[in-house]
């Protein structure tokens, strides 16, 4: 698939070396179709990492797409150059007038509070009203999942006993839906969490079709059932290093955490992790995009 970035991008250069095709304006241009428009809020602290591993796992289709990265104007990243944020990012005031294909809006760092105790809570409640007039599709991660969740149907989320840390199993529970259309009955998935959403209130909720779920870690994968809103409550966007990072940092700072589960080759933290869930993530990005954004969105985009 052909990515549309900006050219200075400094995911550009890696994702390239990857063999992972990508355009810059200049090429986009020269091409009489209209690419799909999509903006990814990202509230991760270390941006350039969510941006790679993002683009990466949409570059498993053969739709073009114009990429918008947004920020929350209530919150300052302490976690990436200021230089950065002000190339590449843009925020809600600048695009509110726009419309979008398809949106995705990132886990964050803070779930460990209460929604309201966030300092960007209320612009992220902006934000999700705004997607149901302006968004064909939004995908949801992680802590973004669980925040929608309760912002659209008021499910809360529950502290897990011990943090989440690890590769984990699901099963696919709806397998005529489009989204887990291809995926193995059993397909593993990264989860970095300590907090989950209380499935006793969710399953209440007949508007929501749960897609996937895991035996020890609970709901993996739900939408709403006109495809408009869906919850991923993991990372399957993760390299193949980034649960290493966070358990070295932790052991680093002198903080308890357990090895993350399922991870290394013989639970040896020496050892490199095994991925073994690039093909699912791939999966499930492709077809969001190609039977919940590009089959339903309006070639004109106003008419979202």
């Amino acid at each position: 698939m052909p990515i549309k970035i900006p050219g200075t991008l400094p995911a550009k250069a890696k994702l390239e070396e990857e063999n992972i095709f990508v355009m810059d304006e200049a090429r986009a241009l020269s091409q009489e179709i209209r690419p799909l428009q999509i903006v990814i809020l990202n509230l991760m602290p270390l941006k350039e990492e969510t941006e790679l591993q993002l683009l990466r796992a949409m570059s498993n289709t053969p739709l073009q797409l114009d990429i918008t990265f947004l920020q929350v104007a209530s919150h300052q990243s302490t976690h990436t150059a200021a230089s950065h944020i002000s190339k590449f990012y843009t925020t809600l005031d600048e695009i509110r007038h726009h419309s979008y294909d398809g949106m995705i809006i990132t886990g964050a760092p803070v779930e460990q509070m209460e929604f309201e105790e966030v300092d960007y809570w209320e612009e992220m409640k902006e934000i999700f009203e705004w997607t149901k007039t302006h968004v064909t599709s939004t995908l949801h991660l992680c802590w973004g999942a669980q925040a929608a969740l309760y912002y659209h149907y008021g499910i809360p989320k529950i502290p897990l006993p011990k943090k989440a840390f690890g590769v984990f199993s699901h099963h696919v529970a709806h397998r005529k839906e489009p989204l887990v259309r291809g995926f193995d009955d059993i397909f593993k998935a990264p989860h970095s969490r300590h907090t989950a959403v209380d499935e006793v209130e969710l399953k209440k909720h007949s508007e929501i079709k749960i897609l996937a779920e895991s035996d020890e870690v609970g709901v993996f994968l739900a939408m709403s059932q006109d495809g408009k809103q869906i919850f991923c409550i993991g990372h399957p966007e993760y390299d193949r290093v980034t649960l290493d990072g966070e358990y070295q940092r932790d052991v680093k700072l002198g903080r308890p955490i357990e090895l993350p589960k399922n991870y290394y080759e013989n639970d040896d933290p020496n050892k490199d992790p095994v991925l073994s869930w690039r093909s699912h993530c791939n999966l499930l990005y492709s077809n969001w995009l190609n039977y919940y954004v590009y089959q339903v969105t309006p070639y004109i985009l106003e008419d979202v």
